[in-house]
């Protein structure tokens, strides 16, 4: 008998995958605030994105609105929400948990988009054995142990630069299949591993040049 796995999400482009959660947002707030049905127009005035590439991005999850009508407000969130993965539950590890990484353990937003923190590492022997937010703090010797006994599939890096590839192997030995890095080091890891980078400083970086532009 063949087993019949479901279906793969589409392999979206990037740029149009970073702005799908933008387009949630505002659904979220339109349905809280009771609106049935909005445009791309609509969206396109609060999210600053042309309607065109809107409509374009949203075809990509066979997401059609209807002439004059526009995409209903509810399905479209329950159908944004579902492909961006923020309705199942994922479970991480914090390995960092000093002010970067206890900020993201505070942030009880992740979990309702699906990201559950079960666990922190960190080497400061002030923070092994305590708690942040109701999750404990273990030391790296347990790291391993942690990810099994709890099916982690999330590393989130908050570690110096100088740890980085380090923790980023051991976390790919101990079977975690993405990595969410905070640090300025670019990760090397297996392909199957997804890498995600999320530079602080490269950010500041921009909007520093910007401001001196002006």
């Amino acid at each position: 008998m063949n087993d019949i796995k479901p279906a793969k999400s589409p392999l979206l482009p990037e740029p149009t995958l970073r702005r799908l959660p933008w387009y949630l947002a505002i659904v979220s707030t339109m349905r809280k605030a009771g609106i049935e049905f909005v445009s791309s127009t609509r969206i396109a005035e609060e999210s600053n994105v042309d309607a065109s590439q809107i409509a374009k991005d949203l075809s990509f999850l066979s997401i059609k609105g209807k002439t004059r009508i526009g995409y209903e407000v509810a399905s479209l969130e329950k159908e944004l929400r579902e492909f961006l993965g923020f309705m199942e539950s994922h479970r991480a590890i914090m390995v960092g948990s000093g002010s970067l990484g206890a900020a993201l353990i505070h942030d009880s937003g992740l979990q309702r988009y699906g990201l559950d923190i079960v666990a922190g590492i960190d080497v400061d022997p002030s923070l092994v054995d305590s708690e942040i937010a109701g999750i404990h703090i273990y030391h790296p010797d347990d790291m391993e142990r942690v990810i099994t006994e709890n099916t982690v599939t999330i590393g989130i890096i908050a570690v110096p630069a100088n740890s980085a590839q380090d923790m980023a192997d051991r976390l790919v030995e101990a079977g975690i299949k993405a990595l969410w890095n905070f640090t300025p080091r670019r990760l090397r890891a297996p392909k199957d591993v997804v890498i995600t980078n999320t530079s602080i400083y490269s950010h500041l970086a921009v909007m520093y040049n910007r401001l001196h532009q002006q």
